[in-house]
């Protein structure tokens, strides 16, 4: 049955997603999301020029969601530079975690995505990098913290703390310690930018 709506970029990601969770990455395909749409997969394909173009724009909108959150954190109300780096550096475990838990079948498609969509991870870290060392700068700025090389810092933070943000992890993220050890792991940290 046609669709009366009007067939937009965010309704084709959105059915591609329950395309994606119902079927997984092997099996989904673009006359899979059609149908949902009540589309023709012409009319995809009007938006997407290809199936890879589609998955990479489904990925961008997944991981588009944790930066769109942890900016509320880099741009949000004032406060010292250390609670908003525990603040954001919590906010990345947290978004994950729940996105592990939450909806596991999405998430183990979206493990399978992003090894497909390197070019839109790489953005993806290049904005999660940017967004530290933003708040890196500021704590330097107010003399909360000592990096002569806020990017290098950035990075350093970024890479220390992959255990609680990297998908390869997420089986040790059900742990009964692990907030334990994300806590003593961000404590060395501050300890380590501290002034």
């Amino acid at each position: 049955m046609p669709t009366t709506e009007t067939l937009t970029t965010d309704r084709i990601l959105e059915a591609t997603e329950e395309v994606l969770r119902r079927y997984g990455p092997a099996k989904a395909t673009v006359v899979d999301v059609a149908r949902v749409l009540g589309v023709s997969h012409g009319s995809v394909y009007r938006h997407f020029r290809t199936k890879a173009a589609l998955r990479e724009a489904v990925t961008a909108r997944w991981l588009g969601r944790t930066e769109a959150l942890l900016s509320e954190v880099t741009e949000g109300p004032a406060r010292s530079a250390e609670e908003k780096l525990r603040a954001w550096l919590a906010g990345l475990f947290e978004a994950k975690r729940h996105k592990a838990g939450g909806d596991p079948e999405l998430f183990a498609t979206y493990s399978v995505l992003i090894t497909e969509a390197s070019d839109v991870v790489d953005e993806h870290l290049v904005v999660l990098v940017s967004q530290l060392t933003r708040i890196i700068e500021e704590g330097v700025r107010s003399g909360e913290f000592e990096a002569s090389e806020p990017i290098a810092a950035a990075q350093a933070v970024f890479d220390a703390t992959t255990r609680f943000h990297d998908p390869v992890h997420a089986p040790e993220w059900r742990r009964a310690s692990i907030d334990d050890e994300f806590r003593a792991v961000c404590e060395l940290l501050m300890r380590g930018l501290r002034a």
